[in-house]
């Protein structure tokens, strides 16, 4: 057996997240962890009613001392964590880093909150444990790319319990002992496959909520002593050997320049709710239909693609074209494509059961197809690239460099406040449940305790 390296990876992240300090986060981060926590909030709220969360719900133990978002009663903070995570990963309309990809803000954001409610923590370790963890996975995501889902994992259900077990340790300002084994703990309670794909069954909605609930788990048993292993990333038996063996993890994009270059800046906020790589041809759609393109005027559609997006977006093709039920659309690029033409928008109602049998948006997605690009720059930046060919032997051609709402085009302030608007009109709250959250998650930075009762 080959010496450990000295300071082992979880060592050096341990170090680093020991040091942050609320005080001297730089301006965009600390506008980028208030931005999360608004987004999570109204995506919450937006799926409580939705039969997959009542159903976690109805598994969790009531009583304790942390918020559910529009749930009443209060509950332990492993069960609002996980409640929370799943619902704001639900509808898959949070956010999402391009260079992975992964969502951390419906992992870490439940996570801290319930921690926090748990151990009376104030707004100031709230910013530091989102901070922390958010930048965190993003870090994780580029060790071994598209290996983790090569290999039938979901990045964000295996990357998420080690980002939550290191955010919630910052939060609790654990020392740097303790939150190595909260990470090397986590990667033994890392979990979630893909193949929630064949069918459009539930288990990617909980990913996220079981992700967070691990993470306090991990980082609470470390706190107390627990022992995990300081090699839990790099080691012969290690993480990255388990959920991405197809692949050499290379751990310089984890580390260099950690606390210097924050690569959480550059979180997309997500305008439409489906699937992260589908959204750059929705804006293709979205401008075909601006200009006039009508769905009985088109022969045929070819997108062109990155090939790490097909196995998840694009095949069976026949299935994406028609999906079986709602939340498998979200994750069907054709169909996607073919309601945002018809109709001109993509937003939640899109992915109603009934929605998926609408004739029109079928016929048309069965006339979209793809092709595998080799330029396409896909995992480090998304892109959209749609060739129509029309009935009358004319052809048209809509390009998006970028995703909107990421680095090149983000959302603005105002727009994810409209964005938290209508998912909570959506989840049934009034407007003046909306305005009330609202101002309390503006003023949640600068509380001496972290207090969500009135969300519940």
């Amino acid at each position: 057996m080959s010496a450990a390296p000295d300071p082992a990876v979880a060592e050096s992240l341990a170090a680093w997240l020991g040091g942050l300090d609320p005080a001297r986060l730089p301006a965009p981060v600390q506008e980028k962890a208030r931005k999360l926590i608004l987004d999570v909030l109204g995506l919450s709220v937006a799926a409580r009613r939705e039969d997959y969360v009542q159903a976690v719900l109805a598994s969790a133990e009531r009583g304790s001392t942390s918020t559910a978002f529009g749930h009443a009663g209060a509950f332990g903070a492993f069960d609002a964590a996980l409640i929370n995570g799943t619902a704001a990963h639900g509808e898959d309309f949070d956010d999402t880093f391009e260079g992975g990809p992964v969502h951390s803000g419906a992992v870490i954001v439940p996570a801290i909150l319930a921690a926090c409610e748990r151990e009376g923590l104030g707004g100031d370790r709230f910013l530091i444990g989102v901070a922390g963890g958010v930048e965190l996975m993003c870090r994780l995501a580029l060790v071994a790319p598209k290996a983790i889902h090569a290999a039938g994992f979901h990045p964000t259900a295996v990357l998420g319990a080690l980002s939550a077990a290191g955010g919630v340790a910052a939060a609790l300002g654990l020392d740097a002992a303790r939150t190595t084994a909260a990470i090397g703990i986590a990667g033994s309670m890392a979990s979630g496959i893909i193949e929630y794909l064949a069918e459009g069954t539930w288990t990617k909605r909980m990913h996220a909520g079981w992700a967070a609930q691990a993470g306090i788990r991990a980082a609470l048993m470390a706190r107390a002593g627990f022992k995990g292993p300081r090699t839990v990333l790099e080691g012969t038996h290690g993480f990255f050997k388990a959920f991405a063996p197809s692949r050499a993890p290379a751990f310089s994009p984890l580390l260099d320049r950690l606390g210097e270059h924050w690569l959480m800046r550059d979180i997309a906020f997500k305008p439409y709710a489906c699937g992260t790589m589908t959204q750059p041809y929705i804006d293709c759609a979205i401008a075909l239909a601006e200009r006039g393109v009508a769905a009985d005027q088109i022969v045929e559609i070819t997108c062109k693609v990155g090939e790490g997006t097909v196995h998840r977006l694009w095949e069976p093709l026949v299935a994406k074209q028609h999906p079986a039920n709602g939340y498998a659309g979200k994750f069907a690029a054709p169909y996607c494509i073919a309601y945002a033409l018809v109709h001109g928008t993509l937003g939640l109602e899109a992915f109603a059961d009934a929605k998926v049998h609408d004739e029109r948006v079928r016929a048309l997605a069965g006339k979209i197809s793809y092709r595998i690009d080799p330029a396409n720059p896909y995992p480090a930046a998304y892109t959209g690239q749609v060739g129509v060919v029309l009935a009358d032997g004319g052809s048209i051609e809509e390009r998006q460099p970028h995703m909107r709402g990421g680095a090149q085009q983000p959302l603005s302030l105002a727009e994810l406040e409209e964005k938290f608007v209508g998912n909570a009109r959506h989840g049934g709250w009034s407007p003046a449940q909306a305005s009330a959250a609202l101002e309390l998650a503006h003023r949640l930075w600068q509380a001496p305790r972290v207090e969500l009762a009135p969300l519940r």
